[in-house]
């Protein structure tokens, strides 16, 4: 399993753009499939974005769909969230993750290693 820190979350007014960011370590970062998700106050963790081993192959949320983009650098072994127009409904714990399953997938149980989540609150 990979380590993973996460970053860059803070409070935000409605409409402002952010950037969390994921280090890893501990791990052959270009072999891994790297998500983000999130889990609200009082809701369950769901599925933000998803990026392919060489970032040709996106996955997004319809509620994040034109508004986050997901990227990665190999050779930094980071994996970014790019957070525009944000809304309250954004707020929750954003959490990075890896797995070395061969597709693309959405599911929580695929991911094996997690990080410990970073927080972004969005103002109205």
């Amino acid at each position: 399993q990979m380590q993973l820190v996460e970053s860059g979350g803070g409070l935000v007014p409605a409409g402002d753009s952010l950037r969390l960011s994921c280090a890893a370590s501990g791990g052959t970062f270009s072999t891994y499939i790297m998500g983000w998700f999130r889990q609200a106050p009082g809701k369950e963790r769901e599925f933000v974005a998803a990026i392919t081993r060489r970032g040709f192959v996106l996955d997004y949320a319809e509620s994040v769909k034109g508004r986050f983009a997901i990227s990665r650098d190999n050779s930094k072994d980071t994996v970014d969230l790019h957070m525009n127009s944000v809304e309250p409904a954004d707020t929750a714990i954003y959490y990075c993750a890896a797995t070395r399953r061969e597709k693309l997938t959405r599911r929580i149980s695929d991911y094996d290693s997690w990080g410990q989540g970073t927080h972004v609150t969005v103002s109205s």
